[in-house]
């Protein structure tokens, strides 16, 4: 319990006083003209409330991230709340914040566009095959499973769902976003919130009452317990599992959304940075259910390795601790939050293949043209199988961050000597993402390479992109791009 309340007092002055520390370094300014204001296209640039912003934001980059992503990781035992705090305070958080206010001051530019700036044309061709590969992956995802629960709870065929939910998807990504997204998107928000607050407080209840023991982070949890260690060491894989809650590439491709809709820099703080800390808590509030539920990470490493997988922990969990309401929470929130994510990957992906081709958005004919080829590719990717698509989605996320990362570092030497707020997050994941390239199976695509020559290899190669940041070499790479 302890350890509990211990990382959700430090997400919460995370956000009180780093989050002010990252903001005056980044310069924030409330006189800089909004893209919502100069460039408003009641499409896509539509100012909206602050509180709409946040609530948007919040469900755009949570889904079923923080639910299910932080579940899985909870098999790694207690470990995993260092990731999720520390992460989320140092790296996930700032990182969130540093691509909104990017993105408003380039004019609500997406992810491609800003990393051509500061890394050069070829880096922005790579970041465009990133980001469209990271999104119809998401969005493919996050049909087919939603479809398989509707099914089982209708009755109606699964491709019969698949065809509804693609057809909101479609219309959700093409009309203007204070339609639909502006306007039931908030109440989804509150209410993944809200199922999370439940689970909290019910979980603390039962802990009062003796019924179940919140796991502690010891010196005698403090170590791997997955039930398949070998294939699962901590450095990388943990990281990799729990991506939103602590830091996820996907987060950049849905913030540009919002810098388009929010009225003043000065509210970036609270919108970009505070959605993350919320959604650190989320997920600590479902990694902890998950153990606690269980019995322990013993417990859930068992029964995750007998076939029960994070939707139906998440049902087990709702049912049994909130009751009736609990159980109709578990079935809304587990097909609803992929829903409300994938819709807005494609709408992302539709404004990133029309920046790239330079197509204007504002006539819907031209909307439809460009989407058009979008869409089709991510209806033939959810007729793959779950496990690739998800494959997929893992090994494009955390290299995405990483990218982004040194972008925003780059970015940042132009105007203050504090770089090491982006920098230090960039060398890590950094290593992680070539540890986990070099080291995972090739089913999961890596290489297979023994564990420790891909550590050292991954730390030298880590080293060399430091350098090149350091030395301005990445600068004299772009400038010399641009001559060309």
């Amino acid at each position: 319990m302890y350890t509990f309340t211990t990382g959700i007092v430090l997400l919460v002055l995370g956000y009180l006083f780093y989050s002010r520390f990252v903001a005056g370094v980044i310069g924030i300014s409330p006189d800089r003209k909004s893209p919502a204001l100069k460039m408003a296209d009641g499409v896509d640039y539509v100012p909206m409330p602050t509180w709409k912003v946040f609530m948007i934001q919040f469900l755009n980059i949570a889904g079923l991230g923080p639910i299910f992503g932080a579940i899985s990781g909870a098999a790694f035992g207690p470990v995993a709340y260092l990731w999720i705090v520390f992460g989320n305070i140092f790296m996930g958080a700032v990182h969130d914040m540093c691509v909104g206010v990017l993105s408003m001051r380039n004019d609500g530019a997406n992810l491609p566009t800003l990393v051509g700036r500061h890394l050069g044309s070829r880096m922005k061709i790579v970041m465009a095959l990133l980001t469209i590969g990271l999104l119809l992956a998401i969005a493919g995802s996050f049909i087919g499973g939603p479809a398989d629960l509707l099914s089982i709870q209708t009755g109606w065929s699964k491709m019969l769902w698949v065809c509804i939910i693609f057809g909101y998807y479609v219309l959700a990504a093409i009309v203007s976003i204070d339609k639909i997204i502006g306007k039931i998107y908030p109440l989804f928000g509150a209410f993944l919130l809200f199922m999370a607050l439940a689970v909290g407080v019910m979980m603390f209840h039962y802990a009062f009452c003796g019924d179940v023991t919140i796991p502690e982070l010891t010196s005698e949890t403090f170590h791997n317990y997955h039930w398949n260690p070998k294939a699962n060491p901590i450095f990388p894989m943990m990281f990799i599992i729990i991506s939103c809650g602590a830091l996820s590439g996907f987060h950049a491709t849905q913030s540009p959304l919002m810098a388009r809709c929010l009225k003043n820099e000065k509210y970036a703080r609270q919108i970009f940075y505070g959605s993350m800390i919320c959604e650190g808590i989320v997920a600590m509030i479902w990694a902890t259910a998950a153990m606690t539920y269980l019995g322990g990470p013993e417990a859930l490493n068992e029964a995750m390795a007998s076939g029960v997988t994070p939707a139906m922990l998440v049902d087990r969990i709702c049912r049994s601790w909130i009751g009736k309401l609990g159980g109709l929470l578990a079935i809304v929130g587990v097909i609803l939050c992929p829903i409300t994510s994938g819709d807005t990957a494609l709408r992302s992906m539709r404004l990133t293949v029309a920046e790239l081709l330079k197509v204007d958005q504002r006539k819907v004919f031209k909307r439809i043209l460009v989407s058009i080829p979008v869409f089709a590719a991510a209806f033939a990717l959810c007729m793959l199988d779950f496990n690739i698509i998800w494959k997929m989605m893992g090994i494009f996320n955390q290299t995405l961050s990483m990218v982004i990362l040194w972008t925003m570092a780059e970015a940042l030497k132009q105007r203050s000597k504090h770089t090491w707020i982006l920098s230090i997050p960039a060398t890590f994941i950094s290593f992680i993402c070539i540890l986990y390239y070099l080291s995972s199976p090739h089913e999961a695509g890596g290489m297979a390479i023994n564990y420790s020559w891909s550590c050292a290899i991954a730390a030298f190669l880590t080293l060399c992109l430091d350098y090149l940041f350091y030395t301005d070499k990445i600068s004299e790479i772009r400038n010399l791009e641009n001559r060309k």
